[in-house]
Parts: C-alpha cells; structure tokens; sequence
C-alpha cells in the first residue's frame, strides 16, 4: 500500500491525487503537517535525490522564508535537517509517495509515471 502525504489546499498534491487515482493505484492520503514523513522515509527519498538536502525542502513555504532556512540550512547536519523535516510537515516539499521500493517528493508526473 502506497502512503501519499499531502496538504489539502496544494494544487500539486491534488495533482498527485487524481494521478494516482487514474491509475487505479491504491493509497492513504496523510495530512502532511500533522503527519509528516518518518526519519526513514525522509533518509530513503534523501538517497533518491542524491543526498541533496535541499530538495527536500518546500523553498517557497512560509516556514522555510520565516526559519530562515536558506541561510540556515547549509549550516545543518544532514541528521539536523532531517529532523527538522520529520517535525514540521510545512518544511516538506510535497506531496511525498512512499510505497514498495518507491520514495518520490515533488510531483513531476513524468518522473512519477516512470517509476510506477
């Protein structure tokens, strides 16, 4: 069973949705600020995104502009940054898919066709 992490108000998450609903891929939706990605899904989607933090990262959040994240984040540990993602959904780019051997964040329905 596939996990999806969205927000309800994000066009890119509803996006991801109807995606996978077309496919008839089965998942549960999990509100992404209350339930943010576990450290071992955000340490297996880092290890997709070859250990670039940042792109794990929603750039354009308000948390991320009002942390000051852009000046922070070169400064954090990776285990720093890691947990700061599991602790503030709003930080995570989203939507997040995790499932058999699939971790994906950011929806580009290219990449998402390709590796489902």
């Amino acid at each position: 069973m596939f996990k999806l992490h969205t927000l309800k108000t994000c066009d890119t998450c509803r996006k991801a949705v109807k995606f996978l609903k077309a496919r008839g891929i089965i998942f549960e939706e999990i509100p992404i600020r209350e339930q943010p990605p576990t450290l071992s899904e955000l340490r297996q989607l880092l290890a997709t995104r070859n250990g670039e933090l940042r792109a794990l990262f929603n750039t354009s959040g308000a948390d991320y502009k009002s942390l000051g994240m852009k000046a922070r984040l070169p400064e954090l540990s990776e285990t720093e940054a890691l947990e700061l993602l599991a602790t503030n959904g709003n930080l995570v780019k989203r939507p997040v898919l995790t499932g058999p051997g699939i971790v994906l964040n950011g929806f580009r329905e290219a990449e998402w066709e390709a590796m489902l």
